[in-house]
């Protein structure tokens, strides 16, 4: 009995482990089609993703840049940018930078304000904020609710 418990509990984490591998190793072209790129290729409209860390959104330099999986990002300073080098999964925006409230309602992609956001579970989470109102509003009402939804959601575009 034991044996068939290890069994299962091996082949359960080795699904789960390469399910992870699967996400990981998207093609740059494919992550590239599902990020949110502005119109000169830069992920978080040129903001410079190690800046929300310290609660202040600040436009990145094109002279400092990186390309990570195929998604270029600016920084500030060189120091942001070897911080981010370093441990880019920890800096790179969910959902592709697209509105985590949408991703979490319905799997739409939706533009963002680069100002609005929420550092959640140590991730950058962006939201969208224009004429159809504030989606960090109801988005704090149901985030226990909305996380799991926008992380099915998204992982599911790339399958």
């Amino acid at each position: 009995m034991r044996t068939l418990k290890f069994l299962v509990i091996s082949i359960a984490l080795l699904c789960s482990v390469l399910s992870q591998a699967q996400t990981n190793n998207v093609s740059s072209e494919v992550r590239k089609k599902h990020f949110l790129l502005n119109r000169q290729g830069v992920a978080l409209d040129g903001y410079d993703p190690v800046s929300y860390f310290s609660n202040q959104p600040t436009k990145g330099k094109s002279e400092f840049n990186t390309t990570y999986k195929g998604i270029i990002y600016y920084f500030i300073s060189n120091e942001n940018k070897i911080k981010f080098d370093k441990n880019p999964d920890s800096f790179e925006p969910e959902y592709g930078g697209w509105c985590a409230y949408a991703m979490g309602l319905d799997g739409e992609k939706v533009e963002v304000d680069p100002k609005r956001f929420k550092i959640i579970n140590g991730k950058i989470n962006l939201f969208y904020n224009g004429i159809f109102g504030d989606t960090l509003k109801p988005w704090n009402e149901k985030e226990k609710e909305f996380i799991p939804k926008a992380n099915a959601n998204w992982k599911n575009l790339f399958q």
